[in-house]
């Protein structure tokens, strides 16, 4: 997978960034890990600039976060409830934990989407409840914005530091990666063991 951004980014350049940051953001396997460290360090060799990797590659999430947004907010809360109902056991929630979730993402859904869009593996998934509790679009957008120029301007920034020492850069996010999806995982295996519905 490595080599075909490589190929994608030298042969599109600020295109093939916003359009694999745009992938990546839809279809999570691919990495941002990859795309961002690869086009800091073409940028580092000077075949882009940095500021530009950067505001393409937040442009190109940002547009695949803003799909996952609309696409949760045309489904809505109320036509999610009978997905509640028949498969809560699976995603551990009932409707009455859906109610409690919605009044806390009232009060801190903007941190909620900020904080989410600088977190390895869970990041493309902060559009979701945004969505389905029908956040403000123009609060979704500026806290998306944001935290996913932050991440992505991390990620370019330590590929035009460290420039072809691609490993460099995976001997300290791969661990941070990893850590939270193991966590994540856990805890929901823990959760599904002991997950009780009300009634």
């Amino acid at each position: 997978m490595g080599d075909w951004v490589i190929r994608m980014i030298e042969q599109s350049g600020y295109l093939g960034v916003a359009f694999l940051m745009f992938v990546e953001t839809i279809f999570p396997p691919i990495p941002s890990e990859v795309i961002m460290p690869v086009a800091g360090i073409a940028a580092a060799r000077g075949d882009m600039t940095l500021w530009g990797v950067i505001a393409s590659g937040t442009a190109g999430a940002m547009l695949g976060n803003t799909v996952w947004y609309l696409a949760a907010r045309a489904l809505g809360l109320v036509r999610f409830r009978p997905f509640i109902d028949r498969y809560g056991r699976w995603i551990t929630m009932d409707w009455q934990e859906v109610e409690r979730a919605e009044r806390w993402f009232r009060r801190n859904g903007t941190f909620f989407v900020f904080m989410g869009r600088m977190l390895p593996t869970v990041r493309s998934l902060v559009s979701v409840p945004a969505g389905l509790l029908k956040m403000r679009f123009k609060t979704f957008f500026i806290a998306s914005t944001l935290g996913t120029a932050g991440w992505t301007s991390m990620l370019a920034f330590a590929g035009y530091k460290l420039r072809e020492n691609f490993a460099e850069i995976d001997t300290w996010l791969g661990p941070i990666s990893n850590a939270i999806l193991v966590t994540l995982v856990l805890g929901y295996l823990w959760r599904v063991a002991t997950y009780k519905p009300k009634t």
